[in-house]
């Protein structure tokens, strides 16, 4: 696709996206943890620990997150908005090295009260501080007359 034919991804959609991906993920972790360890001890509240916490709630998670990047260059979340993840200079898929550069950078980003997040409000290309490590944009099809966008190639 054409860059003229796209633009940057704001806030509000991508919050949206987060917020679908975050009850997708909740709901694919609870069942798995629900197979796992039945419906007796997830009524009395299954409290993981150890090695157990670390996987379900860290691991798990970022390898999921990072195989639809790598895949399909967006979570489910993002496929709702229509938005994928593009190399902010070529607009080329990006590669699995600024994926997972990117995902670190969340963990960057909430440090201070989420403020790599609310960047993207303020940035000219919608770029919040872990796509701004990855040097990713987040872009979809023009659907509201946001910044177009440019690709250093590109005239």
């Amino acid at each position: 696709m054409d860059a003229t034919e796209l633009e940057y991804v704001g806030f509000g959609p991508r919050l949206w996206a987060s917020v679908i991906d975050t009850v997708l993920l909740s709901v694919f972790l609870i069942a798995v943890l629900f197979a796992l360890y039945g419906i007796d001890e997830m009524a009395s509240g299954v409290v993981l620990s150890g090695w157990r916490n670390i996987f379900f709630s860290y691991i798990l998670p970022a390898v999921i997150v990072l195989a639809f990047w790598i895949l399909k260059s967006a979570t489910p979340g993002k496929m709702a908005i229509g938005a994928r993840i593009v190399d902010a200079k070529t607009g080329q898929p990006a590669s699995t090295m600024q994926h997972v550069i990117r995902y670190i950078g969340y963990i960057i980003s909430t440090i201070p009260l989420c403020l790599g997040f609310f960047w993207v409000l303020f940035d000219k290309k919608k770029q919040g501080w872990h796509d701004k490590l990855a040097g990713t944009v987040v872009v979809r099809s023009k659907h509201h007359g946001n910044e177009p966008v440019k690709f250093e190639g590109q005239a």
